[in-house]
């Protein structure tokens, strides 16, 4: 019989569940749901960058996405099932009592979003980074030397200190922290205790300044230095970590029922969702691997005898074993590229669902099927017409830090920028501006890590974006004069976690015979235009000055 594997990829929106035959990485079935409570827009505060999404979230799809896809997957699937692994967004912290239960879970809290995991994308932490950074920098170790030399407030220290300075309840009720990549692993496994738990090298490397070298997480001085509500966390933590090709345990009794298992199924440790993405694209020395969605997160890896003692500044992190055990992992990322472009659909869709929405001129049906249609073709339509503006004829220059910026150098108090605009500026080259805005972006990322000394020899795109909009991946080309390959699986993330579970279970030694035996390999490939290269290397000298003029005098603070 074949020996079956499930991916559970959990994103920003929704988890999917993706069941794959181990041997052939075949998907059998799939199925994707939406957190119930974020689509109503429970705990957050978009006003103020405040995202939390409520653990009952997670375990309610959990169960229905694992259930319909092994209902959809031919008979026999489930009892063949033999490994589970799961990637999550990150970093995403929630705070626990002591038997590893997110507050969010008690009666008592319930309701408090402070007792929820803090989403990656909650910016309520700038100050809080900005502090770490400043203390990082006059202590005798310099913690976030190893996360580019820049913390950000989307990960784990800065949200943790925010959360617990904000919230006298949570903070003492607070017994440990656990991240959402690592928690599912342990609530299906029955290893939630904090000092069961298996922590995710992936997560606590980038995010959490964990170093082996240094003895683990930063100093309990450094963490009461910062402030003493910290006091006390470092221990009640963890000293050690693992790569994702590690077994945490197998499915509880109680976890093979609701899912529909068996107990044989062995559970992988947790990652981040771009890490386990660039696996599922088949990463390798030399290939940047860019995820690109609502954000995107740029991974590499690399041998030792190429990293050396290289230090990359401005990045998010280099971290032995965080991707491919054995390698060095990489990452980099822009805080919003697909989220620009969904801005400009609501702006330019603001009289669609404000006026049209209020007509009396046509009848109910009709009009919510004429205001559906309308949103849908927005992008497109707005893509085909700037599709045909020649390079030398975009005259609008944008930059793409609407959401702040994460590489290279972090600053999350940034803001985006449109210039160049005149009377006859229309939306069309307003959405080019954007999508160019955008593959700056991307090129500031891919000459930071040349400049150190990183060879690039090819770029990988995954996600949405990359197999359905082909003018952003050759304008993206045109600017890098990089061909850029399109993985063929759209479910990429998915897919690498995957892979992580059919090593935890036992199919394969290490992941890279996982990669050969599983990967999807590449749908198409863009080629850039030496002409529009040339021209937009002119354009990115003015990207650039834009930028550099508003961080410091507009806003830096």
């Amino acid at each position: 019989m074949s020996k079956y594997v499930i991916g559970l990829d959990y994103g920003s929106d929704s988890a999917r569940a993706v069941v794959v035959n181990a041997g052939t990485g075949e998907e059998m079935a799939s199925s994707v749901k939406y957190y119930p409570r974020w689509m109503e827009g429970k705990y957050c505060a978009p006003t103020a960058n405040q995202y939390r999404q409520h653990p009952l979230d997670y375990i309610e799809v959990l169960e229905h996405t694992v259930k319909e896809a092994l209902s959809k997957s031919p008979a026999g699937t489930a009892e063949n099932v033999v490994g589970i692994a799961f990637d999550t967004t990150g970093s995403t912290p929630a705070f626990t009592d002591k038997n590893g239960v997110p507050l969010a879970m008690l009666p008592e809290f319930a309701e408090n979003p402070n007792a929820m995991f803090v989403l990656w994308k909650d910016h309520t932490a700038i100050k809080e980074a900005q502090e770490i950074n400043d203390l990082s920098a006059k202590w005798n170790i310099d913690y976030t030397s190893y996360e580019g030399g820049i913390y950000s407030s989307e990960w784990f220290w800065a949200k943790a200190l925010h959360v617990l300075r904000d919230d006298p309840k949570v903070r003492d009720a607070a017994y440990s922290i656990v991240e959402h990549c690592d928690w599912m692993p342990a609530l299906i496994t029955g290893t939630e205790k904090p000092d069961n738990m298996y922590r995710s090298r992936c997560a606590s490397g980038h995010k959490a300044m964990w170093l082996e070298q240094w003895g683990g997480l930063p100093s309990e001085e450094f963490l009461t230095a910062l402030d003493p509500v910290l006091a006390g966390f470092r221990s009640r933590l963890y000293t050690d970590t693992c790569a994702s090709d590690t077994k945490v345990g197998n499915l509880t009794e109680e976890w093979a029922k609701r899912l529909g298992l068996t107990t044989n199924v062995a559970v992988a440790v947790g990652a981040f969702d771009a890490h386990m993405g660039a696996v599922g694209a088949e990463v390798k020395p030399g290939a940047l691997v860019r995820i690109i969605g609502t954000s995107t997160c740029d991974i590499m890896v690399s041998d030792y005898t190429e990293m050396g003692d290289k230090l990359i500044p401005g990045i998010c992190g280099q971290v032995d074993g965080s991707v491919i055990p054995g390698m060095i992992g990489l990452e980099a990322g822009q805080s919003a590229f697909g989220d620009i472009y969904a801005w400009f659909k609501r702006v330019v869709a603001w009289p669609v669902e404000n006026i049209l929405a209020k007509t009396t001129l046509i009848d109910e049906a009709t009009k919510q099927k004429l205001i559906e249609e309308t949103l849908d073709q927005i992008i497109p339509a707005l893509s085909a017409e700037a599709e045909k503006v020649p390079v030398a004829e975009s005259t609008v220059l944008a930059t793409d830090w609407m959401n702040g910026r994460r590489t290279p150098d972090a600053n999350q108090l940034v803001k985006g920028t449109i210039t160049g605009l005149n009377l006859g500026s229309s939306a069309p080259l307003i959405f080019r501006a954007l999508v160019e805005a955008t593959a700056y972006g991307s090129k500031a990322i891919v000459d930071r890590f040349i400049e150190n000394g990183v060879e690039i020899r090819e770029i990988i795109g995954i996600g949405g974006i990359s197999l359905k909009s082909p003018f952003v991946m050759q304008t993206m080309a045109d600017v890098l004069n990089m061909p850029i390959k399109v993985a063929k699986a759209d479910q990429a993330c998915a897919l690498g976690t995957a892979m992580f579970a059919a090593v935890a279970a036992g199919v394969y030694a290490k992941v890279e015979e996982a990669q050969k035996v599983m990967g999807q390999g590449f749908a198409q490939e863009y080629f850039p235009n030496a002409g529009n290269h040339k021209m937009y290397l002119e354009l990115y000298k003015n990207y650039q000055a834009i930028g550099q003029f508003t961080e410091k005098n507009l806003f830096n603070s």
